[in-house]
């Protein structure tokens, strides 16, 4: 008689827990999070990068307390007799004042004068269709290949036809020449990021073009306003070659050309140069102060659609 043997059924293995990290070994470091290595690693170029960043401003700035021209040949013993009578110098028996007056009237010109028509230029071109409007954008940006010695020949004799040399308005035309076609394309390329679905609310709630423009659009671009506002006021706070030229009269020179006059064929004040370099830095660092806040989403929205 044959027995049949029967197999208890097969109990499936039991999934073993995970085994717990043993004590004092640490935390286990997630995906993409770096190790404090790498973080020291990262923290140390960071440092060395803000050094060097840092280190031309803080020389400036040395040397500038330098009583003597020469002091830049020997920066060691300026310590040891710093002084602020360069700034009182500067202040007092230069046309310091003039120049800031100059600069700034020229640079809030420019850059009112620029980013108005760069604004409607570029929101034109990126709402628009009209024949001829690719070419546009093209020649604008061909514009910026010329080199300023090629252009300064024939705008001086235009302006001088026009009565413009020697006044503000006429240095602050020329300046738009090279601000407003950058301006342009960077106004174009944040216009096109903005829907157009406010443009027809616009249009449906009885607004005019220009209204739309004014009213809805314009509000929404204040970071690539800021950027171009930022660009234009540097730009034409620094021009040396048109303010150059086309400014005759002293007390009417910008800080790049006022500089000028600490240089000589055979002499250069330097400890002078660079304590007016130090004043002039701070109307700059007082406007990247009011549009530092847009600065950085005005740069980066405009490249999100072209």
């Amino acid at each position: 008689m044959s027995t049949t043997t029967t197999s208890a059924p097969e109990v499936p293995a039991q999934r073993s827990a995970p085994k717990a990290a043993p004590s004092g070994t640490g935390r286990v470091r997630r995906r993409g999070e770096r190790g404090p290595l790498a973080t020291a690693l990262s923290h140390g170029v960071l440092a060395v990068a803000s050094l060097i960043a840092l280190f031309p401003i803080v020389w400036l700035v040395y040397l500038s307390v330098g009583p003597d021209k020469d002091d830049y040949l020997h920066p060691g013993g300026i310590a040891s007799k710093a002084t602020f009578d360069n700034y009182t110098y500067v202040l007092e028996h230069t046309g310091f004042l003039d120049w800031t007056k100059s600069t700034l009237v020229v640079a809030l010109g420019t850059t009112l004068v620029g980013v108005l028509f760069a604004a409607t230029t570029g929101y034109a071109v990126s709402r628009m269709r009209f024949p001829g409007y690719r070419p546009l954008m093209w020649v604008l940006l061909l514009t910026q290949a010329f080199p300023i010695a090629v252009l300064i020949v024939p705008m001086y004799e235009i302006f001088s036809e026009l009565g413009l040399i020697d006044s503000y308005l006429g240095l602050i035309l020329v300046n738009c020449t090279t601000i407003v076609p950058y301006c342009t394309w960077l106004m174009k390329g944040y216009f096109d990021t903005v829907p157009i679905d406010i443009d027809e609310a616009g249009r449906i709630d009885g607004l005019s073009p220009f209204g739309t423009f004014w009213r809805l659009i314009l509000p929404l671009a204040k970071p690539g306003i800021a950027v171009a506002a930022f660009y234009a006021f540097i730009t034409a706070f620094a021009e040396v070659a048109f303010a150059s030229t086309f400014l005759l009269d002293d007390s009417k020179y910008t800080f790049a050309v006022g500089l000028q006059s600490f240089i000589s064929e055979h002499d250069a004040q330097w400890n002078l140069m660079a304590a007016t370099a130090v004043l002039i830095a701070i109307p700059v660092t007082a406007f990247f102060y009011l549009v530092q806040k847009h600065l950085v989403t005005g740069l980066t929205a405009g490249g999100t659609k072209g």
